[in-house]
């Protein structure tokens, strides 16, 4: 399996791990990180040794905090958002769809690109330093794609996905709890543990039963979700702004930026 820098992704026991390993930039996803994390979903979903697909960020601080926004640098064409959120899709759809058990095991922050990989999973554990969010409103100003929207209003409801969205609003742990966005409270050094007791009581269900549950889900969410190509129209305008280009400099510059509305 995959053994880098950025991502470890192996087989231990009955367990596909897919562990992201940035932790001095919070688990940011590069694009290679997530392709990674794609090509082992699908051989992890192709091994029939594997009862369960775990997800984790090292270094106890994040699971992940978004895409590594220095990568939004090089975005020059009106197409570059439209291309990044539609590879995005892709591989978040690629764990939503996966008929393998899925678990994010969630230290700290867990947003942005982070958020969307955890909200695609069927099972989320967290720990009591917990925070979930997409503050795009008060960092760089994009657009999240309408699919990952569907996902936030799925999970949250309408109400909490304004207040995420539209005030940048992070989510802690007891709220968490309440909505039934996270299973239950594990501390992170009960994480891993929590993952094999997990697979090894998945091992002993209905197989089928399970894959069944999963596909009609997808295919009931097939049915409410708009076509991708919705949200094009707001992605181009969010990530051609001036507003975004300045943004994202200021943010990898660690300094301010003051918002135009252009």
């Amino acid at each position: 399996m995959i053994q880098d820098d950025e991502i470890r992704c192996y087989q231990e026991g009955t367990i596909g791990w897919i562990r992201f390993n940035r932790p001095e930039a919070r688990n940011a996803m590069t694009w290679h990180m997530y392709e990674a994390m794609a090509k082992a979903c699908q051989q992890f979903d192709e091994n029939q040794e594997i009862q369960l697909i775990a997800f984790r960020g090292e270094g106890a601080e994040a699971f992940v905090a978004g895409t590594d926004i220095k990568q939004f640098v090089e975005f020059t064409a009106p197409r570059d958002g439209i291309d990044y959120e539609r590879r995005i899709d892709a591989v978040i759809g690629g764990i939503e769809r996966v008929t393998t058990p899925t678990v994010a095991l969630i230290d700290g922050y867990c947003v942005g690109g982070g958020a969307a990989i955890a909200m695609a999973c069927d099972f989320r554990y967290a720990n009591s330093a917990f925070k979930f969010g997409i503050p795009i409103a008060r960092t760089v100003g994009n657009c999240m794609s309408i699919t990952n929207v569907s996902r936030l209003v799925d999970l949250l409801g309408i109400a909490r996905t304004k207040r995420v969205l539209m005030l940048a609003k992070m989510i802690e742990i007891d709220e968490a709890v309440t909505v039934g966005l996270i299973d239950a409270v594990v501390e992170s050094e009960g994480l891993d543990e929590t993952a094999r007791a997990l697979a090894e009581k998945l091992a002993g269900h209905a197989p089928l039963t399970m894959r069944a549950t999963k596909v009609l889900i997808n295919r009931i969410l097939d049915q409410r979700r708009p076509d991708p190509e919705a949200g094009d129209d707001l992605i181009e305008l969010c990530y051609t702004s001036e507003d975004f280009r300045g943004a994202v400099r200021r943010f990898i510059d660690k300094t301010p930026y003051t918002w135009q509305g252009r």
